[in-house]
């Protein structure tokens, strides 16, 4: 069957999660193969996928093979896979752009980039050369520029694209049809966590509809201590990544959506102790039969990055059917599962099943 050959922008705590996962699950079998939503699509399992090149820009990372860099500062994330094998992957040394938010300098090395000296590489030619099927953005919160870059080498070399982050590419007619006439596939944007914030508030808000419960104000406030909270701290870089989180739990809402003050959802602050445990503060308030009020509150804490990879791993093995079938363009049934702003919105119920119709063959996308 061969392994699904991937690139990643970005060596951060989500990439070393996802790495970590690929050799946890190698040598499992289905009944022992805790936290997958799919152990087998289309009979590729997590260890068919094959990272076979990676960029960044943090000079404890460029340069190193991708086994070790994925452990390097300001990595924090929790390691449950030790044994990581020499990958015989160099992580190369990526554009700037506007990768790095200008706040991020005010803060000790070890939280934050440092950035290396080296010249950036020809992205283009590594993805070539490496055989690259599919190229996963994993840059920080507010990186535009860097994001429509990675996009556009992606289309020239001829690779399908996975946006894990809140720049509008998949949802972005323009880029979706970029992709369509390259004829390649596309997932995104912005991606959920298995049990995360956005994923519990769109539950409870389904749930909300469904009793016959008004809501009529609600918040979500979240902490953590890895580098994308620090990074967040800049507001300037959160306008599509509050636009997205707060688009998945007023879609959910339909004819009766929030007025903007009334819905308040987003990142809070960083507390470095956290590290890559992430606290989310949730609050509803709603009238129930009779118009009588009541409220809800709800906290969770989930270790944020391996969170992620339990979604990513499904829409990496996704996008590689995709390819296989001759697929274009966005695939909206694993991007409305996996993703915060995807191109159509559906209810998770539903993406859920649609999701299984496309892995079937039942549905195209």
């Amino acid at each position: 069957m061969g392994k699904i050959k991937i690139a990643i922008i970005g060596v951060g705590n989500c990439a070393s999660s996802l790495i970590q996962g690929i050799y946890y699950y190698t040598g499992k079998n289905e009944e022992d193969a805790i936290g997958l939503m799919h152990w087998d699509i289309d009979g590729y399992k997590p260890e068919d996928i094959e990272v076979v090149a990676a960029f960044d820009i943090d000079k404890r990372k460029v340069g190193k093979d991708l086994s070790e860099a994925i452990f390097a500062p300001p990595n924090c994330t929790k390691i449950f896979c030790e044994n990581i094998p020499w990958m015989d992957v160099e992580v190369a040394m990526g554009p700037v752009l506007d990768g790095v938010a200008s706040h991020m300098k005010e803060y000790d090395e070890k939280y934050t980039f440092s950035v290396a000296d080296e010249e950036p590489v020809d992205v283009v030619e590594v993805l070539e050369d490496s055989g690259a099927e599919i190229l996963l953005n994993y840059l920080p919160v507010g990186s535009e520029k860097a994001t429509r870059y990675y996009a556009k080498c992606a289309l020239e070399a001829g690779t399908a694209f996975i946006n894990n982050i809140p720049v509008f590419i998949a949802s972005n007619p323009k880029w979706a049809s970029r992709f369509e006439k390259a004829g390649l596939p596309l997932i995104g944007d912005d991606i959920k966590a298995q049990i995360g914030a956005t994923i519990t508030h769109r539950t409870l808000t389904q749930l909300f509809k469904n009793r016959g419960v008004r809501l009529d104000r609600t918040y979500q406030l979240n902490t953590g201590g890895n580098t994308d909270f620090l990074n967040m701290l800049n507001r300037d870089r959160l306008h599509s990544k509050k636009k997205s989180k707060t688009e998945a739990v007023q879609s959910i809402l339909g004819d009766e959506r929030l007025d903007p003050e009334n819905i308040h959802i987003g990142p809070s602050d960083y507390v470095a102790w956290q590290k890559d445990n992430k606290v989310c503060y949730l609050r509803m308030e709603g009238r129930i039969f009779g118009d009588v009020p009541m409220n809800l509150e709800v906290r969770l804490s989930v270790e944020d990055s391996p969170n992620s990879a339990g979604c990513v791993i499904d829409a990496i093995r996704c996008c590689k059917l995709a390819l296989k079938r001759g697929i274009a363009g966005p695939l909206t049934s694993i991007s409305a599962y996996t993703m915060k702003h995807p191109p159509i919105q559906y209810p998770d119920e539903k993406a859920a099943k649609l999701v299984d119709k496309f892995i079937s063959g039942e549905i195209e996308r």
